[in-house]
């Protein structure tokens, strides 16, 4: 029989929690890569903001909820950086903007950064 301790259950939670988010985060820059590719007026962009808004909304609660546990700096700054992922994705949708690009790159460094 094994036995763990909490820390070793509650750090396997804490990676578990990591990976999910890069895998969403890397389905995200598929979706936004594809939608590059075919243009505004596509299916796949429809689908690529879509996704990458709901994502990001989801990411943001929760960054603001009080059970975060990450460091406060770290989550305003992330924050930040949801806020402006969902506004270009509205200017997407809009079609005011095109800039696919600006968000997979962002999306690349903030996945990089769930190491």
């Amino acid at each position: 029989m094994y036995q763990f301790s909490y820390a070793d259950v509650q750090e396997d939670g804490v990676a578990e929690a990591r990976e999910r988010e890069r895998e969403a985060i890397n389905h995200s820059i598929s979706l936004l890569q594809a939608a590059k590719t075919k243009g505004l007026e596509s299916r796949e962009a429809v689908e690529a903001v879509y996704f990458c808004s709901r994502l990001w909304v989801r990411f943001v609660e929760d960054l603001a909820s009080p059970d975060n546990q990450l460091a406060e700096e770290l989550r305003a700054n992330l924050i930040s950086i949801g806020i402006w992922i969902i506004k270009e994705s509205e200017s997407i949708r809009k079609r005011q903007s095109d800039n696919f690009q600006g968000i997979i790159d962002i999306s690349v460094i903030i996945r990089d950064g769930l190491k």
